[in-house]
Protein backbone atom coordinates (compact mmCIF):
# COMPACT_ATOMS: atom_id res chain seq x y z
CA UNK A 1 0.00 0.00 0.00
CA UNK A 2 2.78 2.12 -0.92
CA UNK A 3 2.47 5.60 -3.85
CA UNK A 4 5.22 5.26 -6.34
CA UNK A 5 8.75 6.41 -5.06
CA UNK A 6 8.77 8.79 -8.12
CA UNK A 7 5.63 10.89 -6.23
CA UNK A 8 6.19 14.56 -5.13
CA UNK A 9 6.17 14.98 -1.38
CA UNK A 10 2.71 17.02 0.28
CA UNK A 11 2.85 20.33 0.79
CA UNK A 12 0.33 21.13 3.20
CA UNK A 13 1.26 24.75 3.92
CA UNK A 14 1.27 27.01 0.72
CA UNK A 15 3.17 30.17 1.19
CA UNK A 16 1.52 33.63 0.00
CA UNK A 17 3.31 33.20 -3.21
CA UNK A 18 1.96 30.19 -4.08
CA UNK A 19 -2.19 30.91 -3.08
CA UNK A 20 -1.28 34.11 -5.37
CA UNK A 21 0.41 31.91 -8.33
CA UNK A 22 -2.46 29.40 -7.77
CA UNK A 23 -5.46 32.07 -8.68
CA UNK A 24 -4.39 32.05 -12.37
CA UNK A 25 -3.10 28.60 -12.38
CA UNK A 26 -6.24 25.91 -11.45
CA UNK A 27 -3.73 22.86 -11.75
CA UNK A 28 -1.61 24.43 -8.72
CA UNK A 29 -4.85 25.61 -7.26
CA UNK A 30 -5.64 21.61 -6.97
CA UNK A 31 -2.67 20.76 -5.35
CA UNK A 32 -2.04 23.61 -3.14
CA UNK A 33 -5.96 23.04 -1.62
CA UNK A 34 -6.03 19.98 -1.08
CA UNK A 35 -2.71 19.48 0.15
CA UNK A 36 -3.64 21.68 2.85
CA UNK A 37 -7.15 19.91 3.15
CA UNK A 38 -5.96 17.02 3.53
CA UNK A 39 -5.21 16.06 6.83
CA UNK A 40 -7.96 17.94 8.24
CA UNK A 41 -10.74 16.88 5.48
CA UNK A 42 -12.38 13.55 7.13
CA UNK A 43 -13.25 15.11 10.06
CA UNK A 44 -14.05 18.67 7.93
CA UNK A 45 -16.63 16.70 6.16
CA UNK A 46 -17.50 14.22 8.61
CA UNK A 47 -16.06 11.42 6.49
CA UNK A 48 -16.18 7.68 8.44
CA UNK A 49 -15.40 4.26 6.95
CA UNK A 50 -17.97 2.72 9.21
CA UNK A 51 -21.76 1.60 8.36
CA UNK A 52 -22.93 5.40 8.01
CA UNK A 53 -20.64 6.28 5.23
CA UNK A 54 -20.60 2.21 3.67
CA UNK A 55 -24.18 2.41 3.07
CA UNK A 56 -24.03 6.49 1.91
CA UNK A 57 -21.24 5.21 -1.06
CA UNK A 58 -23.10 2.01 -1.54
CA UNK A 59 -26.20 3.71 -2.38
CA UNK A 60 -24.66 6.65 -4.55
CA UNK A 61 -23.48 3.55 -6.56
CA UNK A 62 -26.47 1.54 -6.68
CA UNK A 63 -28.23 4.77 -7.73
CA UNK A 64 -26.73 4.32 -11.09
CA UNK A 65 -25.15 0.55 -11.30
CA UNK A 66 -27.51 -2.11 -9.22
CA UNK A 67 -27.92 -5.20 -10.45
CA UNK A 68 -24.36 -5.78 -11.22
CA UNK A 69 -22.26 -8.57 -11.14
CA UNK A 70 -20.20 -8.10 -7.62
CA UNK A 71 -17.78 -7.50 -6.61
CA UNK A 72 -15.86 -5.90 -9.54
CA UNK A 73 -11.90 -7.19 -9.81
CA UNK A 74 -9.53 -4.36 -9.39
CA UNK A 75 -11.29 -0.18 -9.15
CA UNK A 76 -9.43 2.83 -9.87
CA UNK A 77 -10.68 6.11 -8.02
CA UNK A 78 -9.93 8.58 -9.88
CA UNK A 79 -9.32 12.30 -7.81
CA UNK A 80 -9.38 10.40 -4.79
CA UNK A 81 -8.99 12.42 -2.09
CA UNK A 82 -8.71 11.03 1.08
CA UNK A 83 -10.20 7.60 -0.38
CA UNK A 84 -13.97 8.04 0.46
CA UNK A 85 -15.61 6.22 -1.83
CA UNK A 86 -13.20 3.54 -3.18
CA UNK A 87 -12.60 2.09 0.74
CA UNK A 88 -16.59 2.43 1.89
CA UNK A 89 -17.57 0.75 -1.51
CA UNK A 90 -14.94 -1.95 -0.76
CA UNK A 91 -15.87 -2.85 2.23
CA UNK A 92 -19.54 -2.86 1.13
CA UNK A 93 -18.55 -5.99 -1.49
CA UNK A 94 -18.48 -3.59 -4.81
CA UNK A 95 -14.28 -4.55 -5.78
CA UNK A 96 -11.84 -6.51 -4.36
CA UNK A 97 -8.62 -4.51 -4.70
CA UNK A 98 -8.30 -0.44 -5.79
CA UNK A 99 -5.76 1.88 -7.02
CA UNK A 100 -6.36 5.55 -5.81
CA UNK A 101 -4.81 8.39 -7.87
CA UNK A 102 -5.24 12.40 -7.14
CA UNK A 103 -3.55 15.55 -8.09
CA UNK A 104 -2.79 16.12 -4.28
CA UNK A 105 -0.01 14.05 -2.73
CA UNK A 106 -1.23 14.94 0.59
CA UNK A 107 -4.60 13.29 -0.34
CA UNK A 108 -2.66 10.30 -1.67
CA UNK A 109 -0.93 9.61 1.42
CA UNK A 110 -4.41 10.10 3.27
CA UNK A 111 -6.06 7.69 1.25
CA UNK A 112 -2.87 5.27 1.22
CA UNK A 113 -3.22 5.40 5.04
CA UNK A 114 -7.23 4.98 5.46
CA UNK A 115 -6.53 1.71 3.38
CA UNK A 116 -3.86 0.31 5.40
CA UNK A 117 -6.10 1.11 8.50
CA UNK A 118 -8.82 -1.03 7.13
CA UNK A 119 -6.57 -3.64 6.05
CA UNK A 120 -7.98 -3.06 1.93
CA UNK A 121 -5.64 -4.46 -0.90
CA UNK A 122 -5.15 -0.76 -2.21
CA UNK A 123 -2.19 1.29 -4.35
CA UNK A 124 -1.58 4.32 -5.18
CA UNK A 125 0.02 7.03 -7.64
CA UNK A 126 -0.25 11.21 -7.81
CA UNK A 127 -1.74 11.64 -10.70
CA UNK A 128 -2.98 13.81 -13.55
CA UNK A 129 -6.79 13.17 -14.46
CA UNK A 130 -6.35 13.93 -17.69
CA UNK A 131 -3.06 11.62 -18.46
CA UNK A 132 -4.26 8.56 -16.11
CA UNK A 133 -0.52 6.76 -15.78
CA UNK A 134 -2.05 3.34 -15.93
CA UNK A 135 -2.10 0.80 -18.77
CA UNK A 136 -4.82 0.03 -21.10
CA UNK A 137 -7.41 -2.08 -19.75
CA UNK A 138 -6.26 -2.25 -16.21
CA UNK A 139 -9.61 -1.87 -14.88
CA UNK A 140 -12.73 -3.52 -14.29
CA UNK A 141 -14.07 -0.34 -12.67
CA UNK A 142 -13.06 3.29 -12.46
CA UNK A 143 -15.03 5.39 -9.91
CA UNK A 144 -14.67 9.22 -8.20
CA UNK A 145 -16.64 11.70 -5.80
CA UNK A 146 -16.84 14.90 -6.80
CA UNK A 147 -14.05 15.30 -8.91
CA UNK A 148 -15.35 15.83 -12.44
CA UNK A 149 -16.10 19.42 -11.73
CA UNK A 150 -12.46 19.99 -10.20
CA UNK A 151 -11.19 18.95 -13.98
CA UNK A 152 -10.19 21.43 -16.96
CA UNK A 153 -11.07 19.01 -19.43
CA UNK A 154 -14.03 16.70 -18.33
CA UNK A 155 -13.88 15.05 -21.85
CA UNK A 156 -10.59 14.38 -22.02
CA UNK A 157 -10.58 12.68 -18.71
CA UNK A 158 -13.21 10.30 -19.25
CA UNK A 159 -11.56 9.38 -22.61
CA UNK A 160 -8.87 8.40 -20.54
CA UNK A 161 -11.02 6.70 -17.70
CA UNK A 162 -12.16 4.21 -20.64
CA UNK A 163 -8.83 4.30 -22.18
CA UNK A 164 -7.75 2.21 -18.86
CA UNK A 165 -11.28 0.03 -18.65
CA UNK A 166 -11.38 -3.11 -19.91
CA UNK A 167 -14.20 -4.06 -22.65
CA UNK A 168 -17.21 -3.90 -21.08
CA UNK A 169 -15.82 -1.96 -17.50
CA UNK A 170 -18.15 0.19 -15.99
CA UNK A 171 -17.47 4.04 -14.68
CA UNK A 172 -19.26 5.71 -11.42
CA UNK A 173 -18.73 9.22 -10.26
CA UNK A 174 -20.83 10.50 -8.30
CA UNK A 175 -21.35 14.12 -6.27
CA UNK A 176 -21.26 16.48 -9.02
CA UNK A 177 -22.97 19.76 -7.97
CA UNK A 178 -25.52 20.48 -10.56
CA UNK A 179 -26.00 24.22 -11.89
CA UNK A 180 -29.10 24.71 -10.09
CA UNK A 181 -28.24 22.77 -7.36
CA UNK A 182 -24.22 25.10 -6.86
CA UNK A 183 -26.28 28.63 -7.00
CA UNK A 184 -28.28 27.62 -3.92
CA UNK A 185 -26.08 25.82 -1.97
CA UNK A 186 -23.15 28.73 -2.48
CA UNK A 187 -25.85 31.16 -1.52
CA UNK A 188 -26.58 29.24 1.58
CA UNK A 189 -22.97 28.81 2.71
CA UNK A 190 -21.82 32.19 2.00
CA UNK A 191 -25.02 33.51 4.05
CA UNK A 192 -24.58 31.41 6.97
CA UNK A 193 -20.47 32.37 6.73
CA UNK A 194 -21.62 36.15 7.09
CA UNK A 195 -23.90 35.61 9.85
CA UNK A 196 -22.03 33.22 12.06
CA UNK A 197 -18.70 35.30 11.80
CA UNK A 198 -21.13 37.99 12.73
CA UNK A 199 -23.04 36.82 15.39
CA UNK A 200 -20.39 35.42 17.30
CA UNK A 201 -18.35 39.02 17.26
CA UNK A 202 -21.03 40.09 19.92
CA UNK A 203 -19.20 39.63 23.37
CA UNK A 204 -22.10 36.96 24.92
CA UNK A 205 -21.42 34.69 21.85
CA UNK A 206 -17.74 35.20 21.54
CA UNK A 207 -17.18 31.95 22.67
CA UNK A 208 -18.80 30.38 19.78
CA UNK A 209 -16.06 32.02 17.48
CA UNK A 210 -13.13 30.51 15.97
CA UNK A 211 -9.76 32.38 16.33
CA UNK A 212 -9.45 35.19 14.16
CA UNK A 213 -6.28 33.47 12.92
CA UNK A 214 -8.48 30.02 11.86
CA UNK A 215 -10.97 32.08 9.92
CA UNK A 216 -8.34 33.85 8.07
CA UNK A 217 -7.02 30.73 7.21
CA UNK A 218 -10.24 29.40 5.68
CA UNK A 219 -10.98 32.42 3.89
CA UNK A 220 -7.52 31.80 2.32
CA UNK A 221 -8.80 28.27 1.29
CA UNK A 222 -11.90 29.49 0.39
CA UNK A 223 -10.32 31.89 -1.92
CA UNK A 224 -8.50 29.08 -4.01
CA UNK A 225 -11.77 26.76 -3.77
CA UNK A 226 -13.19 29.39 -5.80
CA UNK A 227 -10.41 28.54 -8.06
CA UNK A 228 -10.42 24.88 -8.25
CA UNK A 229 -14.22 24.41 -8.49
CA UNK A 230 -14.28 24.93 -12.13
CA UNK A 231 -17.69 23.18 -13.56
CA UNK A 232 -21.04 22.84 -12.52
CA UNK A 233 -23.36 20.34 -14.78
CA UNK A 234 -26.64 20.06 -16.31
CA UNK A 235 -27.39 16.48 -15.92
CA UNK A 236 -28.12 15.56 -19.51
CA UNK A 237 -24.61 17.67 -20.90
CA UNK A 238 -22.61 15.62 -18.58
CA UNK A 239 -24.51 12.45 -20.25
CA UNK A 240 -23.93 13.72 -23.79
CA UNK A 241 -19.86 14.47 -22.70
CA UNK A 242 -19.59 11.19 -21.79
CA UNK A 243 -20.96 10.02 -24.62
CA UNK A 244 -18.53 12.44 -26.69
CA UNK A 245 -16.00 10.76 -25.11
CA UNK A 246 -16.72 7.47 -26.21
CA UNK A 247 -18.76 5.76 -23.17
CA UNK A 248 -22.01 3.03 -24.13
CA UNK A 249 -24.87 2.69 -21.79
CA UNK A 250 -24.77 6.45 -20.40
CA UNK A 251 -26.99 6.59 -17.77
CA UNK A 252 -27.62 9.70 -14.78
CA UNK A 253 -29.11 10.03 -11.22
CA UNK A 254 -29.64 12.90 -9.42
CA UNK A 255 -30.27 13.38 -5.45
CA UNK A 256 -30.90 16.01 -2.77
CA UNK A 257 -32.56 18.92 -3.05
CA UNK A 258 -33.96 19.68 0.67
CA UNK A 259 -31.23 17.74 2.38
CA UNK A 260 -28.54 19.72 0.33
CA UNK A 261 -30.64 23.15 1.61
CA UNK A 262 -29.83 21.47 5.24
CA UNK A 263 -26.30 19.81 4.43
CA UNK A 264 -24.38 23.30 3.59
CA UNK A 265 -25.69 25.58 6.07
CA UNK A 266 -24.52 22.99 8.80
CA UNK A 267 -21.31 22.24 7.41
CA UNK A 268 -20.61 26.11 6.79
CA UNK A 269 -21.54 26.68 10.61
CA UNK A 270 -19.00 23.75 11.96
CA UNK A 271 -16.25 25.17 9.94
CA UNK A 272 -16.98 28.21 11.89
CA UNK A 273 -17.17 27.87 15.33
CA UNK A 274 -14.97 25.90 17.75
CA UNK A 275 -15.57 21.72 17.24
CA UNK A 276 -15.87 21.15 21.05
CA UNK A 277 -18.98 23.62 20.84
CA UNK A 278 -20.37 20.86 18.76
CA UNK A 279 -21.18 17.53 20.85
CA UNK A 280 -23.31 14.60 20.13
CA UNK A 281 -26.11 15.94 20.02
CA UNK A 282 -25.41 18.58 17.02
CA UNK A 283 -24.07 15.57 15.69
CA UNK A 284 -27.10 13.62 15.88
CA UNK A 285 -29.26 16.55 14.50
CA UNK A 286 -26.95 16.87 11.32
CA UNK A 287 -27.14 13.36 10.47
CA UNK A 288 -30.73 12.59 11.50
CA UNK A 289 -31.74 15.73 9.50
CA UNK A 290 -29.92 14.87 6.56
CA UNK A 291 -31.46 11.26 6.74
CA UNK A 292 -34.92 12.45 7.12
CA UNK A 293 -34.84 14.99 4.05
CA UNK A 294 -32.92 12.43 2.07
CA UNK A 295 -36.45 10.58 2.32
CA UNK A 296 -38.43 13.71 1.82
CA UNK A 297 -36.31 14.22 -1.54
CA UNK A 298 -36.35 10.56 -2.63
CA UNK A 299 -40.29 9.63 -1.91
CA UNK A 300 -41.80 12.99 -2.28
CA UNK A 301 -39.45 15.85 -3.93
CA UNK A 302 -38.51 13.54 -6.53
CA UNK A 303 -41.92 12.94 -7.72
CA UNK A 304 -42.57 16.65 -8.51
CA UNK A 305 -39.07 18.79 -8.94
CA UNK A 306 -37.39 18.26 -11.99
CA UNK A 307 -33.92 16.40 -11.69
CA UNK A 308 -31.73 19.55 -12.34
CA UNK A 309 -32.76 20.98 -9.64
CA UNK A 310 -31.17 18.17 -7.46
CA UNK A 311 -27.63 19.06 -5.79
CA UNK A 312 -25.72 15.85 -6.72
CA UNK A 313 -25.45 14.39 -10.15
CA UNK A 314 -24.38 10.53 -10.86
CA UNK A 315 -23.25 9.62 -13.77
CA UNK A 316 -22.33 6.17 -15.14
CA UNK A 317 -21.59 4.11 -18.25
CA UNK A 318 -19.19 1.49 -20.32
CA UNK A 319 -16.08 1.28 -22.46
CA UNK A 320 -17.93 -1.14 -25.36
Amino acid sequence: MTSAPSDPAPNPRATAAEVDAALADTKLAQVLYHDWEAETYDEKWSISYDERCIDYARGRFDAVAAGDDLPYGRALELGCGTGFFLLNLMQSGVASSGSVTDLSPGMVKVALRNAENLGLDVDGRVADAETIPYDDNTFDLVVGHAVLHHIPDVEQALREVLRVLKPGGRFVFAGEPSTIGDFYARWLSRGTWALTTTVTRWSPLRSWRRPQAELDESSRAAALEAVVDIHTFDPRELADIARSAGATAVDTATEEFTAAMLGWPVRTFEAAVPPEKLGWGWARFAFGGWKRLTWLDEKVMRKIVPPQFFYNVVVTGRKA
